[in-house]
């Protein structure tokens, strides 16, 4: 795909060709990381909780950033001209993280709202690892 192509009517499947193409160069397992390493990042990014670290290894996955919204926005217009499967529609809700991150994979960030009393800290659910916030499952039985 040239880095400057904008869709025109028609060109249908010429996209199509260029995404299988480029599934094909990158394999299958390969290109579903890194969908799922972008849609990490961009959650962290959105929540402000990306570290340097986790940058880092955004720009070296994706180096030309111009190049990675236009092929961004070409996949998304591919939605309505092929069928996306269920399996697709769960895989791209699983974002992953690369790179350390503030939560260390637990999902949960310490966050003190108050600089004025450093005791009076919350946790905050991990945009990365943790997006919809959901408390962990309490194992064993109460009465």
């Amino acid at each position: 795909m040239p880095t400057g192509y904008r869709f025109r009517r028609g060109d249908d499947a010429t996209v199509l060709a260029w995404i299988i193409q480029g599934a094909t160069r990158m394999d299958l397992s390969e290109l579903y990381r890194s969908a799922a390493f972008l849609y990490g990042f961009q959650l962290l990014r959105l929540a402000g909780m990306a570290t340097g670290e986790q940058t880092r290894a955004h720009q070296l996955r994706f180096p030309n950033a111009a190049r990675l919204r236009r092929a961004e926005g070409l996949a998304s217009l591919t939605v309505g001209i092929a069928e996306m499967s269920d399996a697709a529609r769960e895989r791209g809700l699983r974002p992953q993280v690369e790179g350390t991150c503030a939560c260390a994979g637990t999902g949960w960030v310490e966050v003190c709202y108050d600089p004025g009393d450093p005791t009076s800290v919350a946790s905050e659910n991990c945009a990365g690892h943790n997006p919809n916030g959901h408390m962990p499952t309490p194992v064993g039985v109460f009465a």
